[in-house]
C-alpha cells in the first residue's frame, strides 16, 4: 500500500491553539480583494497571512506575521513549528542576548529543514513523474504531476518579535515589517524601523547575491524572483531545490534564496511607552500603492495613535486601522486618478499591535470630556495641540550596513535622534505637519475637524449650533482637481 504524504496540515486546528494569549495584543486582518472597474471587490485566493500572540513563560512573549503565497501551507507550518521551538522552555530568563539570538536562528533553521521533511515524499514524487511525463503524455499523468507541483509550491515570509527580560528581539525573513513607535512625555512619537525588507532593491541583499555568481543588475532590473520580491523565504521549493532551473538563478554557486533570518535586538523596554507594530507585505504595499511609498511609516503609526486614543479594545485599533487602510486603497482606485493604476487590487493585510505602557481610551468618558467625538473621520495630526489624537512622529530608518546575517550589533533604539536634513538612512522625518494627504477626505492638517471644549456648544443669534467640521478646504481640494469640470458644469460647494 503506498505511503501516505507526510503532512503536519491536516487539520485547521492547532495544538497552539490551547496556550495563552497575550491580552496587550491586537491584530487586524483584511483578505485579498481584486476589483471590477466598477469598484466591486472579490476575493481571489484564501487568506494566506497568519500570526501569532503568544504568553510564554518567564515573562516570554512571542509575536509573529507570516505572509504566504501559493497557499497557506508554509505558513501554517512556519507559525506551529517556531513555536514549538521557541515556547517549550527553550528560552528563559537567564538567557543572554547571544543565547537569545542563536536560539532564533536555530528554529528558524528547523523550520526550514523539518518543512521539507515534510514534503519530501511528494518532492519524490514529483521528480519521478516527471521523468516518466517525456515518455508517456497521458492526460492522467499529466493532472496527477500537477497535483503533486500543488502540494510542494508555495512559501512564506515571516517577522517575529520576541520580548524576554522586557527586551525585544527581531526576527525577519523576507518583506514583512516591524515599527517600534517611542512615546516621550511631551506627546511626541519617534518612529523607528527594524530592520530592512530583504528584497530585490536591498542593496546588501543585491551584493549577497552577487556574490553568489547571480547577475544583480538583471535582479534588480526584474523586481521579482520566481513571481515574488523576496530574497529570503521559508520553504518555496522552486527557488530552494531547482534553482538552476530559474533563469536569474540559473549562475548562483549555491543556494542563493536563503530562510536565515536578520537578528536586530536587544531593545531595551525599561522605561518605554510606546507600541510595537508588525505588519505584513500585503499592508505595506496596499498603503505604499495609494500614496506612495514616502511616509508609510508615519501614516501607519499615526493611525494607530488615534485609534488608541478613541477605542477601548486593542482588536478594534487594529481591525479599523486595516480597514482604514483598505478603504483608502479602494478609494483610490474608484477615483480614476494617477495613482488609481497601482491600486487594482491588493494582497492579503495583517496587523499585529503590542502595546509598551500605553494606555487605551476610557470607555466611560463622554464625547465632551475626550471619549470618541469624530463621527466622519480622525485627523491624524498634530495641527490641534491639544487633542488626544495629536501626534508627532520621527523617523529612523537603520543603515544598511549595520546589518549583518544573523546578528546585528548595533541597536537602532540607541542611536541619536538625527538632524533634520540629514541625507542618510537615519534622516529624522517629521511627520504629520508635513504628512502628505491621504485623501481630501481622510486626512489633511486637521483643520476640518474643530477641536470641541469641555462646555457644550452654544447657540448663536439664529438658534443655530455652530458646526465642528468645516468642508472650506475639501471645496478647495475639489476645485483645485476638478477645475476644468467645475468651469463647463458649475462649482461646487457654496458660492
Amino acid at each position: 500500500m503506498a505511503t501516505e504524504p507526510r503532512t503536519l496540515m491536516q487539520s485547521q486546528q492547532s495544538w497552539t491553539d490551547d496556550l495563552p494569549l497575550c491580552q496587550m495584543c491586537g491584530v487586524g486582518a483584511a483578505p485579498n480583494c481584486v476589483y471590477s472597474p466598477d469598484g466591486k471587490g472579490t476575493q481571489s485566493h484564501p487568506n494566506e497571512d497568519r500570526h501569532l500572540r503568544l504568553k510564554g513563560e518567564d515573562g516570554c512573549f512571542l509575536y509573529g506575521v507570516f505572509n504566504g503565497y501559493d497557499g497557506n501551507r508554509v505558513a501554517d507550518f512556519a507559525a506551529q513549528c517556531l513555536t514549538a521551538e521557541l515556547l517549550l522552555g527553550q528560552l528563559n530568563s537567564s538567557h543572554t542576548d547571544g543565547d537569545v539570538r542563536r536560539i532564533l536562528i536555530q528554529a528558524f533553521d528547523v523550520v526550514e529543514k523539518s518543512y521539507f521533511n515534510t514534503i519530501d515524499d511528494a518532492l519524490a514524487k514529483k521528480a519521478h513523474l516527471s521523468n516518466y511525463l517525456p515518455h508517456n503524455e497521458s492526460q492522467k499523468v499529466q493532472e496527477r504531476l500537477k497535483e503533486v507541483e500543488q502540494e510542494v509550491s508555495g512559501g512564506a515570509t515571516a517577522v517575529v518579535a520576541l520580548i524576554l527580560n522586557n527586551k525585544l528581539y527581531v526576527a525577519n525573513v523576507g518583506t514583512n515589517r516591524v515599527l517600534l513607535c517611542k512615546s516621550s512625555s511631551d506627546g511626541q512619537n519617534q518612529v523607528l524601523q527594524i530592520g530592512r525588507p530583504h528584497s530585490t532593491d536591498n542593496e546588501d541583499e543585491l551584493q549577497r547575491l552577487a556574490a553568489m555568481g547571480v547577475d544583480a543588475a538583471r535582479v534588480r532590473q526584474a523586481g521579482q524572483i520566481a513571481g515574488q520580491t523576496s530574497t529570503r523565504r521559508l520553504g518555496d521549493s522552486r527557488v530552494k531545490i531547482n534553482y538552476n532551473e530559474i533563469d536569474l538563478l540559473s549562475a548562483a554557486k549555491a543556494k542563493p534564496i536563503i530562510p536565515e533570518p536578520e537578528i536586530h535586538g536587544s531593545h531595551p523596554l525599561d522605561g518605554v511607552t510606546g507600541f510595537l507594530l508588525l505588519m505584513s507585505e500585503g499592508l505595506i504595499n496596499a498603503l505604499e500603492s495609494a500614496h506612495g511609498p514616502e511616509q508609510v511609516n508615519q501614516e501607519i503609526v499615526a493611525m494607530v495613535a488615534a485609534e488608541l486614543a478613541q477605542q477601548t479594545s486593542l482588536e478594534a485599533v487594529a481591525q479599523s486601522v486595516v480597514e482604514r487602510v483598505k478603504r483608502l486603497h479602494h478609494d483610490v482606485f474608484v477615483s480614476g486618478r494617477q495613482r488609481a493604476a497601482y491600486c487594482s487590487r491588493h494582497e492579503d493585510m495583517t496587523l499585529l499591535i503590542r502595546t509598551i505602557n500605553y494606555p487605551l481610551a476610557d470607555a466611560a468618558l463622554t464625547p465632551t470630556q475626550g471619549g470618541r467625538i469624530y463621527p466622519v473621520s480622525v485627523p491624524y495630526s498634530n495641527s490641534q495641540s491639544t487633542s488626544k489624537t495629536s501626534v508627532t512622529l520621527s523617523l529612523v530608518m537603520p543603515s544598511q550596513s549595520t546589518l549583518t546575517n544573523g546578528t546585528n550589533t548595533t541597536s537602532t533604539l540607541e542611536e541619536g535622534t538625527p538632524t533634520p536634513g540629514s541625507q542618510s538612512p537615519t534622516a529624522t522625518l517629521q511627520s504629520t505637519n508635513t504628512q502628505t494627504q491621504s485623501s481630501s477626505s481622510s486626512s489633511g492638517d486637521g483643520s476640518l475637524f474643530r477641536q470641541r471644549g469641555s462646555q457644550a456648544a452654544q447657540p448663536d443669534e439664529t438658534g443655530r449650533v455652530p458646526p465642528y467640521v468645516d468642508f472650506s478646504q475639501f471645496y478647495r481640494l475639489w476645485g483645485g482637481d476638478n477645475s476644468d469640470s467645475q468651469s463647463t458644469q458649475g462649482g461646487l460647494g457654496p458660492q
